[in-house]
């Protein structure tokens, strides 16, 4: 069978590939083209674009590449229609497509959605362009199949394939690691202040700005996979280091970590290291956002999957020296430590386990059937 899947983001690119690895394992005869990553490409195929050159955050930025957006989507409109898979598969990155959805329908071919918009929070007009466009959608979020429910849809949960890629991983030598990267042997405190430079600007000034605060951890920054270490060289002072591309090794060897909101907020959690939430984006976005955003009291994960506060969030304005100098020292140890850690089995609980590519990968061969 053709697959064309569809990653524009990096965690799209670490779900593709496992799905990927399933599907070959379903299927001998696997072709691949798809827009996505690393690691993607490492599993075969023809890579189109990659996501380095899809990512645009936030109502600001989204607006001045309108035109580079645009060009994409009719680029990947007729690449679709000149290879003719036997199925499309999108992963998330919904702006992009719930474009080439009702497209590809257009053109008699199965469409699988693989890991839902988050429509329960915000564009929940967009669940009618999934009912129509979409032949089968794949939910990660027990919630989801619920919410779904409502609109007299419905879909499959999986369980979360994060748990799967974190399964996957065996936890790293300490003493190699740290010299590897020329740590010491301080307890790490891990920063992850996102994966796109707007972000990274942003966030990773004010989570430095508590490093002096406490000098018997290290501080050490998670480099993302689409960024050069020359761009975190100016961040670089007061003995704070650099990790490239080793994030979960990073996380698996830390005592606490500071954590931009998104995907990397659950990972954390699931590799069970005590975390500040950390979200600051510009203020014309941020305000468009909060007023789009409806009933939703959290923007983790975490607290969003478990409907309670789990992990402390400083959103904003509340994301000062202040606020992350307390709510760090909070989860150094203590009542508040050991509490997130026992949430923290709950969530995994909640979750589903391990087996979501392997399922994943059985709804699309059905799919094919």
């Amino acid at each position: 069978m053709k697959y064309y899947i569809i990653a524009g983001e990096a965690s799209g690119d670490l779900h593709g590939a496992n799905l990927m690895k399933e599907l070959k394992k379903k299927d001998a005869q696997a072709e691949f083209r798809f827009w996505g990553g690393d690691l993607m490409q490492a599993q075969g195929g023809s890579l189109v674009k990659h996501y380095k050159e899809l990512a645009f955050m936030g109502f600001v930025e989204v607006a001045m590449n309108l035109t580079t957006i645009l060009k994409n989507i009719s680029f990947c409109k007729k690449d679709i229609a000149a290879y003719q898979p036997d199925v499309v598969i999108l992963i998330d990155y919904p702006g992009f497509n719930l474009r080439i959805a009702p497209f590809v329908k257009t053109l008699n071919i199965p469409v699988l959605y693989y890991i839902s918009p988050q429509v329960w929070a915000w564009k929940s007009g967009r669940v009618k362009t999934i009912v129509k466009s979409v032949d089968k959608m794949l939910v990660i979020l027990p919630f989801e199949k619920d919410f779904y429910k409502k609109w007299d849809y419905e879909v499959e949960f999986v369980g979360h394939p994060l748990i799967d890629a974190i399964e996957q991983r065996e936890t790293p030598n300490r003493e190699e690691f740290i010299a590897q990267w020329d740590l010491d042997q301080r307890p790490i405190i891990a920063l992850l202040p996102g994966s796109r430079k707007q972000e990274i600007q942003t966030k990773l000034p004010l989570m430095l700005s508590v490093v002096d605060d406490f000098p018997d951890y290290q501080f050490v920054i998670a480099g993302a996979p689409g960024q050069d270490k020359e761009y975190y060289l100016p961040f670089m002072r007061n003995g704070v280091q650099l990790v490239e591309n080793k994030t979960y090794q990073l996380l698996q060897l830390s005592h606490a970590a500071l954590v931009t909101s998104g995907t990397a907020t659950l990972e954390t959690a699931l590799l069970k290291i005590p975390e500040v939430v950390c979200y600051k984006g510009s203020r014309i976005s941020y305000e468009i956002g909060k007023r789009l955003v409806k009933n939703i009291e959290y923007i983790s994960l975490v607290n969003l999957i478990m409907d309670r506060e789990v992990v402390t969030e400083l959103i904003q304005n509340d994301l000062n020296y202040e606020n992350i100098k307390r709510e760090l020292s909070n989860i150094l140890e203590g009542e508040k430590r050991s509490k997130m850690l026992s949430d923290y089995n709950q969530l995994i609980r909640k979750l589903g386990g391990v087996g979501a590519s392997e399922k994943a990968a059985e709804e699309v061969i059905k799919l094919l059937e």
